[in-house]
Formats: structure tokens, C-alpha cells, sequence
């Protein structure tokens, strides 16, 4: 659908490496809910295989001619990777010019990593957090001590929280207004609210949901949320904002292991 220039449609979507539930790998079925979203910017969890040399369980070379969106640019976690820690943003072609991206480490049991997107009128943090309510908690200190150094004060945080509490582990985004859309997991029959948003008190959220239907019930054992946002991605970069060059290599990170 055709967008206001103060719209933007942010996205975010388990993939569960392609399998639906129980399997088979069929991709197909994800990029047409990924489709369907017709998002601005979507944050992806999952995309990559577990083992061995992750590689890429959404095929990076049907993403742009079935959804019309493109990865953002960034080395993943392996050559045949497409995410870092399973994780990767698509957006619109015509973003792609203005964006600036960065891998930060998180802390926690498991190896875990967030991605920033820099946008002029926007910085989207997309998350996986941990398994553990303890490590769940550091990882989203750590986001916002770094949210001044990481981007400027319009900023989106989303993705799969891994927490079913409302409020109980999430105590680290005080500062921000926290977005529920509603049960997004297990995706047959939803019951927990595991994929969420919390952005800057600055950023008006228009509207919100889930998607629901048959096809994204199958597709994943997520289904995808959704936040329209009045924010414009093309508007004049900010005072202050100062551009951070793309990172593809974090010292001491080449080679780690990510996690789903």
C-alpha cells in the first residue's frame, strides 16, 4: 500500500529457520508472509541454520523478487551467512542508500548480538534476546547504555523478546513506551507475547498488530508484528546525529558461534 512520507511500517519476524513447526524447509512460505507485511523495515530472527557453517536458511537470492525488500549490508556470522547471531533487517531499496549498520555485542549465557539500523529520521535496534530472564535483562541495559553512542533520540527497539511478562524483565526500557501488538507464539494456536517494540516517547505509533492467517500460521512457529510509526526515513539527518561507517568486523568477535 502506498506510503505518507511520515509513515513508516516496522516489522518483526521469526522465521524459525524456514521450517514452519515441524518442517520441511520451505522458505517460500515466509517470504510471502513477508510479502504481505509490505513493511518498511522488518527485523528477522533466525534466518541462518543452526550448525556447522550456518548457513543461510532464507535464500538471499529470492528475498528482493519476492518481497521487494533487500538485506541490509553487513557481514554475518559465517561466508554463507545471511544473519549475525540468526538475525538480519530488510528494508526498501530506497533506504538502503541513507542506512548505516552495526552488529553490538550482548552479554548473557549464550552468544547474542543485536543489530542497529541507522536511518536519518530513525535508528531501529533488532533483537533476539536470551533464554534467561537474568540474561534478557543485561542485554537490554546494555542497548540502552549505549542508545546515545549507538544512534539518536528517535529510536525503535524490536524483535523477538523471548519474555512472556508483561512487564516482569523489561524493566530496562522505562525510558521508552513499550508496544505489545498480542499473541504472537505459538503460532497455531497464539498465546504468549513473546515479539514486541519499545520506542522513544517521541515516535507517535499509529497502529499496531499481528499477522494472522493461514499462510503465517504454517510458515513459522512465530507470526510476525507490525508498528506503523510517525517517522520519516528520508526526512534531513537530525542535530548531532553523526553517522557511524558500516562495521562489518567487531574485534574479538570473528568466528563466534551465534545462538538462536
Amino acid at each position: 500500500m502506498p506510503k505518507s512520507p511520515d509513515r513508516l511500517r516496522l516489522a518483526s519476524y521469526n522465521l524459525h529457520k524456514c521450517r514452519g513447526m515441524t518442517g520441511p524447509h520451505a522458505p517460500e512460505r515466509n517470504l510471502r508472509v513477508i510479502a504481505e507485511l509490505d513493511a518498511d523495515v522488518i527485523a528477522l530472527q533466525e534466518v541462518d541454520f543452526r550448525f556447522g557453517a550456518r548457513p543461510e536458511a532464507l535464500p538471499r537470492k529470492l528475498i528482493e523478487k519476492t518481497t521487494g525488500m533487500v538485506p541490509a549490508p553487513f557481514l554475518g556470522t559465517g561466508e554463507n551467512s545471511l544473519g549475525w547471531h540468526g538475525q538480519t533487517i530488510l528494508l526498501r531499496p530506497e533506504l538502503r542508500d541513507k542506512a548505516e549498520i552495526r552488529r553490538l555485542p550482548l552479554p548473557g549465557i549464550e552468544p547474542r548480538g543485536a543489530l542497529v539500523l541507522r536511518l536519518p529520521g530513525l535508528t531501529v535496534v533488532a533483537v533476539h534476546l536470551g533464554l534467561m530472564r537474568s540474561s534478557r535483562r543485561a542485554q537490554l541495559s546494555r542497548i540502552i547504555a549505549q542508545s546515545r553512542r549507538i544512534g539518536h533520540d528517535r529510536m525503535a527497539l524490536t524483535g523477538d523478546f523471548n519474555e512472556w511478562h508483561d512487564s516482569r524483565g523489561l524493566e530496562a526500557l522505562e525510558a521508552l513506551r513499550v508496544i505489545t501488538p498480542g499473541p504472537s507464539w505459538p503460532a497455531p494456536f497464539p498465546r504468549l507475547r513473546y515479539d514486541r517494540f519499545a520506542v522513544s516517547r517521541s515516535i507517535e505509533v499509529l497502529d499496531c498488530g499481528v499477522l494472522d492467517n493461514e499462510m503465517a500460521r504454517a510458515a513459522s512457529d512465530h507470526l510476525p508484528v507490525w508498528a506503523d510509526l510517525a517517522v520519516d526515513a528520508h526526512e534531513e539527518v537530525p542535530r548531532g546525529y553523526q553517522p557511524a561507517r558500516v562495521t562489518s568486523r567487531i574485534p574479538g568477535e570473528d568466528g563466534a558461534a551465534g545462538a538462536d
